[in-house]
């Protein structure tokens, strides 16, 4: 039976805006994701975030829902529009919130895991410039050093980011998540800042939390060219740069890449090869040292080039799909934790999200029999159990999501939950998967696999 180190940390994630509505209770001001959902055509089903899962209400149901399952960990946010409504001025109700439900979570034996932003920036914040504008640095360091004094002595992991690849290119290049800009040059401006503020932010935490483990949630996409043509090799080192490299190298101390800039150039997506919002010094602070890297990951990319210009496909794709018609290909899991370890050689990792959507609703006797979502993890955990053999420091994994949520721009219609939640009513039913789970981590392993 594949079995996990002792002391493997087993948990849960979520993020404050997919799941705790009452965006306007108790001084919170508004996030770029309340004025991006309220946009027509913006989300797919028309909802906002403002009832969600319900969270900010029904939050000791969900930790007593923790706690039955047996979870160690709880991966959570903190919506800074709930500690700074306007950007400038704290508000100590927000604050409160996190205190007991840190409080609540350590009285249950689970191990609160702390994100500082996962995406909600305070609208008055963006309409300053938002992240492109090296003004924004402040109000960020600000907020940390409020929400650190006040959780410090109790919460000892914490997450400067989430995924700064997709505040970048999702909020500021493609325009599809808040706050919708489509620029190259925004975008660029965008990701070296949330990486400075990364870096800036780390002492910060340190001092303010003595003890505690400090890092980064990056998403990781490993890349693949589907042939051996030239096309195919060039396709994938430009979204490897773009989407892996641009970041895990300027936090390894690399700085960005130059081959994906030189490309940006080439391809007439920017003007010129300097990245004049940089700044002296800016790069060894980005690379402060961190005591772990969160990965999050779900499927891979396989590079396809210009169709004229292609070979046939050599690289097997499989047609299992789940709903955001993403590849289950667990191979991922392991392939991307063996390359971050062989280049960048982190202390710690954590898998801080993993997860598939797939809306299996209730059967007539209320059961959610969500078999795929059980294959899906089975497959990535054992994947991850080779990546532990192969001598990656993984020291725990968190399951994405605890609950069904708001999917950002796809809003109720994609369902990554372990608990199944009635979005008219709030009430949530635990799943097929939640179970398995639970069982994975009473046995701090995963059964044999069929004929071994």
């Amino acid at each position: 039976m594949p079995t996990f180190p002792p002391g493997f940390l087993w948990g849960v994630a979520t993020s404050s805006f997919q799941i705790e509505g009452a965006t306007e209770r108790d001084g919170r001001g508004t996030s770029i994701w309340d004025t991006f959902a309220r946009t027509p055509g913006n989300i797919d089903d028309g909802r906002t975030g403002a009832i969600a899962c319900q969270h900010y209400d029904k939050w000791a149901e969900d930790i007593a829902l923790m706690r039955a399952l047996g979870l160690q960990g709880y991966r959570f946010s903190i919506a800074w529009p709930r500690i700074f409504p306007d950007g400038q001025t704290l508000n100590p109700k927000g604050l409160d919130f996190y205190d007991k439900l840190v409080d609540s979570l350590l009285d249950a034996g689970i191990t609160p895991a702390a994100t500082l932003y996962h995406w909600d920036l305070p609208q008055a914040l963006e309409d300053a410039g938002g992240w492109p504008s090296r003004s924004i640095l402040e109000p960020y360091l600000r907020y940390v050093d409020a929400v650190t004094k006040r959780l410090g002595d109790r919460v000892k992991l914490w997450i400067t980011h989430n995924e700064p690849s997709i505040v970048a290119w999702l909020g500021y290049l493609e325009g599809v998540h808040a706050p919708g800009r489509k620029s190259w040059p925004e975008a660029l401006a965008a990701a070296h800042h949330v990486l400075l503020s990364h870096g800036q932010a780390v002492p910060i935490i340190r001092a303010n939390a003595p003890g505690a483990e400090v890092g980064a949630a990056l998403m990781l996409v490993p890349a693949q060219p589907a042939s051996s043509s030239p096309a195919d090799a060039e396709e994938t080192r430009f979204f490897d740069g773009m989407w892996n490299r641009w970041f895990f190298d300027a936090i390894y101390g690399r700085g960005y890449p130059g081959d994906f800039t030189q490309m940006l150039v080439e391809r007439g997506l920017l003007e010129q090869s300097t990245l004049d919002f940089v700044h002296p010094g800016d790069m060894d602070t980005i690379a402060t040292a961190c005591d772990f890297m969160g990965i999050n990951l779900y499927s891979r990319f396989v590079g396809r080039g210009p169709e004229e210009d292609n070979a046939p496909r050599e690289v097997f794709v499989s047609e299992q799909k789940t709903d955001m018609d993403w590849e289950v290909y667990p191979q991922a899991l392991e392939d991307g934790l063996r390359w971050l370890q062989e280049r960048y050689a982190p202390p710690k990792v954590y898998v801080t999200e993993n997860g598939a959507a797939f809306d299996t609703p209730p059967d007539e006797d209320g059961h959610v029999r969500d078999d795929r979502r059980i294959a899906y993890y089975d497959g990535h955990l054992r994947a991850a159990h080779r990546a532990i053999q192969a001598g990656v420091p993984l020291a725990g994994y968190f399951a994405w999501s605890l609950l069904d949520n708001f999917e950002w721009a796809f809003g109720m219609t994609k369902r990554f939950g372990l608990v199944w939640v009635d979005f008219e009513t709030g009430e949530r039913t635990p799943k097929a998967s939640a179970r398995w789970y639970s069982d994975v981590i009473a046995r701090h392993g995963l059964e044999p696999e069929e004929g071994s």
